[in-house]
């Protein structure tokens, strides 16, 4: 209870069930060995809000953690007894408990027993968060408040035992942490200055002392206490001396204080890329961070913050990385990284909120508890890391604002960035420590390559040394030619250097290492083949995604079996990166020199066409998967892709599907890049291609994401079909996402330019999304008048497919109004449409509503019959959300059809899909499911 209320069992997590179940466990579990009446539980549980049906909803929640308890191998755990309920376990299985029998064990010890700091410290070990989080009430609030006051108790009680044995820099950061919690708590403050003072940090001890002596006055308008007025004279007058540690081994205190146990649920990321291989060089560059680590680790105050600047190739990455890697052990919470994107060669920088989204997910956050709000999503990231001891790899940056948002707030993280900036604000600000990079020392430069190339370096120390020259010590130069030594062993290093020699050198006399990085380049790149050349500048100069063969292939207007064959020419090469199976992908610097050779060398209308011909490849190929994701709706109209392009094929909705999710990166990332490169219409295009398969999904954030640029690039070319598709995209996302509010006008919008384009059939679809807005704000007469006019307009436009739709909807919601004859009738018409088109996802959704009306109707057994049909086909089609509303709709039906046990096997089916999509509709489940539970 000391955290999240939970259960364990063996390591071990067991699901303890929602919130009010939970609430109920911990009103049992605070008086444990104790019988509590059922008039006390709904007391601590609702309070005066109790609903109408407490007593019941209480017994269900009763009999639910019996199960929970049996699952955790105590089956008899909780009894009833004429004095109401009794958790009957030893209390030291519950923490709450086993914190106050280890506290009152501690209190009758003297205050520098060694036996009394382990107890404290094992009672403090304890604590993994805030207490009770997530139960409301006032009762949970009284028991927080009192465990929070307790905790803090504790924690003094501690430090000082240990600052009576001489081990003051035990307790500076605990004391630290549970100051910035408390920051009017005096004797935590006292304790801390007390530390401070005792390791040697009187100006420290005397600077915080005068921070805490200023807040009180300012929030109480009281002086410091006397027990700080009397640390602070000692201090002044030099007599808290420093004391000796004791002889005896004590306790160890690596973990000692308010540190949450390792906990088995939560995943520690490990997202450092590899190690890289052959480093040399930068001890003075190590030595610093490792400084910067240990003082961090020594010292109170604010995240610490680690620059690594310098222009483009010098190795920032490679120093960050291999410095990450050697100090890992440190961090045994994990280590976060993210590439920042800051000098993509499409100038379009990863946003801060993304890379939150992927942090939150790395530490284990599940879709159900992402915020919508970004700046609540930050919150919630610095929330999971406060108290953990996490390093966070923050890789090319481009200023300090899309840093900012991804510093954590706990002083016992560090956070490493690399920029090609000084990113001044940040140093100025933050108090980032900056450590400038400068090229390679020529000794470091010859162990570089010594490492990379091997024997024949030392073999060739007078060449090595020439290479050292010729590549003006820059790292990233050193690395292509020690990649060229590599795949060309005939060739010697003098003769590789005379090759390097023999052209481009003008550039090294600029004296600027961008022009020493253009010279190795171009060394590797008059190397390729003629047709490996011309892919490697049109990739450099089309795009800064990884491409695949298909890809590749349509860019350079080439066959595939040859492409394939020029990728691995540039791979092996080191001019092209595989950065997974068929993916290729190039270092920003890499793509900045081929596309200046693409400017050189290819005719404007060349380069022009190259890069429509990619962006067709994934219009015309993500078309043509979403039309067999959803084959029966109206299709956006593209022109002819351009000749050249070879749009990649697929047969049926699995591989439509499967070539969704594994593009699904590079098509949401190309939305953001044919905008910004002046192809609107692509832009809007691919963005509607994308709807379908994000919407099944569960991808609502990044649906918004894409749409929002569609709409942007639609209106930029006055494109009012581009318009209106954006904006009943966008009101999808929105309604899955329960922003009701936010989607009609969102479809109102949409229905506007549909009826200006005279568009009957969207006017149609846009009417069904109002219905299902409708319906879910309780609107009953519009849900209905909307149906009918989508089914009036399917009609006048002769749209067959659009009139089955309508009539399941008008099936659903005349069923819902209690016509059930009507409803049963409208579902057999447009089930005898559908079947003329083989929709089977059409028929699941009618299948789904035709179950409904027959429950409705009272006749549950032909209901479940109903539901079984729409289920089979919705989990054929993968569509994770509907499969879970329909299985809610199975289990209420076999509660009526006399099926309990199956009914809460299908809830609980349904939750776990809902709860995995993070959609609101989980929580109204979730209540259906406890108000239908067994007694």
């Amino acid at each position: 209870m000391l955290g999240p209320v939970e259960v364990w069992t063996d390591g071990r997590l067991i699901d303890a069930g929602a919130t009010r179940q939970r609430a109920v466990l911990a009103a049992l579990a605070v008086d444990v060995g104790r019988p509590v009446r059922a008039e006390s539980l709904m007391d601590r549980v609702w309070g005066d809000t109790a609903p109408p049906r407490a007593r019941h909803n209480l017994h269900v929640y009763l009999a639910r953690i019996r199960r929970v308890l049996a699952d955790a191998g105590a089956p008899e755990a909780l009894v009833r007894r004429s004095g109401g309920y009794l958790l009957d376990v030893p209390p030291a299985t519950v923490d709450g408990p086993h914190f106050d029998a280890l506290r009152q064990r501690a209190d009758v010890l003297a205050d520098d027993d060694p036996q009394r700091v382990e107890l404290l410290r094992r009672a403090l070990a304890l604590w993994r968060g805030e207490p009770l989080a997530g139960l409301p009430g006032e009762w949970a609030a009284r028991i927080r408040q009192d465990w929070h006051r307790r905790h803090t108790d504790t924690a003094v009680l501690w430090a000082r035992s240990l600052l009576r044995r001489g081990e003051p820099e035990a307790v500076i950061d605990p004391l630290t942490r549970l100051a910035d919690d408390h920051p009017l708590d005096e004797p935590v403050a006292a304790a801390l200055v007390h530390a401070l003072a005792a390791a040697g940090r009187g100006a420290q001890a005397l600077a915080y002392y005068a921070r805490v002596r200023d807040r009180l006055a300012d929030a109480l308008g009281a002086d410091p206490s006397a027990e700080l007025r009397q640390l602070h004279q000692a201090i002044l007058r030099g007599e808290i001396t420093v004391p000796a540690a004791p002889a005896e081994p004590g306790p160890p205190t690596g973990t000692a204080g308010p540190v949450a146990r390792p906990d088995p649920s939560r995943p520690v990321p490990a997202q450092l890329p590899s190690d890289v291989r052959g480093f040399a060089g930068r001890r003075a560059e190590l030595a610093r961070l490792d400084a910067l680590r240990a003082a961090a680790d020594a010292r109170p105050g604010a995240v610490p913050v680690a620059l690594l600047s310098g222009p483009a190739g010098v190795g920032k990455t490679a120093l960050a990385v291999h410095w990450a890697h050697r100090v890992e052990g440190h961090f045994p919470d994990g280590q976060l990284y993210a590439n920042l994107e800051g000098y993509s060669h499409s100038g379009v920088v990863r946003s801060a909120d993304q890379v939150v989204r992927g942090f939150l997910a790395a530490l284990g956050v599940a879709p159900r508890e992402l915020p919508v709000d970004p700046q609540e999503q930050t919150a919630l990231y610095r929330s999971l890391l406060a108290g953990r001891r996490m390093l966070v790899l923050l890789d090319n940056a481009r200023d300090a604002a899309q840093v900012r948002p991804l510093l954590p707030g706990s002083a016992r993280c560090l956070v490493l960035v690399t920029s090609r900036d000084r990113l001044t604000g940040l140093v100025a600000t933050e108090g980032a420590e900056p450590l400038v990079l400068d090229l390679l020392s020529a000794e470091d430069a010859r162990a570089l390559l010594h490492a990379r190339i091997g024997a024949r370096a030392e073999a060739e120390r007078p060449a090595v040394g020439e290479l050292v020259r010729l590549c003006d010590r820059l790292p990233l130069a050193l690395v292509v030619v020690a990649a060229r030594a590599v795949v060309r062993p005939q060739l010697t290093l003098a003769e590789l250097g005379a090759q390097l020699r023999g052209g481009g050198l003008d550039g090294l006399d600029a004296g600027e290492d961008a022009s020493s990085v253009r010279t190795a380049f171009s060394w590797s790149y008059r190397l390729l083949t003629e047709p490996a050349a011309r892919l490697f500048r049109l990739v450099g100069g089309s795009t800064d995604v990884p491409v695949g063969t298909a890809a590749g292939a349509s860019l350079a207007g080439a066959e595939r079996r040859d492409v394939r064959a020029l990728f691995a020419e540039l791979v092996d090469a080191h001019l092209m990166i595989e950065r997974g199976p068929d993916r290729y992908g190039m270092h920003d610097l890499l793509r900045v020199f081929a596309a200046e050779l693409s400017g050189e060398q290819d005719r404007a209308g060349d380069r022009a066409e190259a890069r429509a011909r990619l962006f067709d490849h994934y219009l015309h190929s993500a078309h043509g998967a979403a039309a067999l994701l959803h084959p029966h709706w109206d299709p956006v109209t593209l022109p002819p892709a351009a000749a050249g392009v070879r749009p990649e094929k697929v047969a049926d909705h699995d591989e439509a599907a499967a070539w969704f999710a594994r593009e699904r990166e590079v098509l949401i990332a190309l939305v953001e890049r044919c905008a910004a490169s002046g192809f609107d219409r692509h832009a809007w295009q691919l963005a509607w291609s994308l709807t379908s398969f994000l919407d099944r999904q569960g991808g609502w954030h990044d649906q918004l994401a894409v749409q929002r640029t569609a709409l942007v690039a639609a209106r930029r070319i006055g494109d009012a079909a581009g318009q209106a598709h954006a904006h009943r995209s966008l009101a999808r996302a929105q309604a899955r996402l329960g922003r009701l509010d936010e989607a009609l006008g969102q479809l109102q919008r949409a229905l506007d330019l549909f009826r200006a384009l005279n568009d009957l059939a969207n006017q149609g679809h846009t009417y069904l999304d109002l219905a299902e807005v409708a319906d879910r704000e309780g609107r009953r007469v519009e849900v209905v008048e909307n149906a009918e006019a989508a089914l009036g307009l399917y009609r006048a436009a002769g749209h067959r497919y659009g009139q089955a739709m309508a009539l399941n909807a008008i099936g659903w919601y005349r069923a819902q109004l209690g016509e059930h004859d009507a409803a049963v009738e409208a579902c057999q018409q447009g089930l005898a449409l559908l079947r003329e088109f083989d929709d089977r996802h059409g028929q699941a959704a009618t299948w789904d509503t035709l179950g409904y009306a027959q429950h409705r109707a009272g006749r549950p057994a032909e209901a479940v019959a109903a539901y079984r049909h729409a289920l089979a086909l919705y989990r054929e089609f993968r569509d994770r959300y509907y499969e879970a509303d329909t299985l809610g709709h199975l289990a209420e039906a076999l509660v009526d059809a006399g099926d309990p046990g199956e009914a809460t096997r299908n809830w609980q089916a349904a939750l776990d899909i809902l709860d995995d999509l993070g959609h609101p509709d989980a929580e109204r489940v979730r209540r259906r499911f406890t108000d239908a539970g067994e007694t």
